[in-house]
């Protein structure tokens, strides 16, 4: 199968900045009541701009295969 990259937030560690969610193109990250970012891993494309965007580096962007990958929490 081929493998994808999708990003994931370390909720953990997240400031809800909102940083990543003004510079993410198609709308796939949202800061979740102002606690922590959440990805749309069925509209995340794994372009990276968010992890760059990030001040708190908290987001990662990984290569999953084909299947459903689990939110990290």
């Amino acid at each position: 199968m081929k493998k994808r990259k999708k990003a994931f937030v370390d909720s953990c560690y997240c400031v809800a900045c909102g940083c990543c969610e003004k510079e993410c193109p198609i709308g796939a990250i949202n800061v979740h009541k102002g606690i922590s970012a959440t990805v749309n891993f069925e509209t995340c494309v794994g372009c990276g701009k968010c992890s760059k965007e990030c001040p708190a580096c908290v987001i990662e962007i990984r290569e999953v295969n084909g299947e459903k990958e689990k939110t990290l929490v």
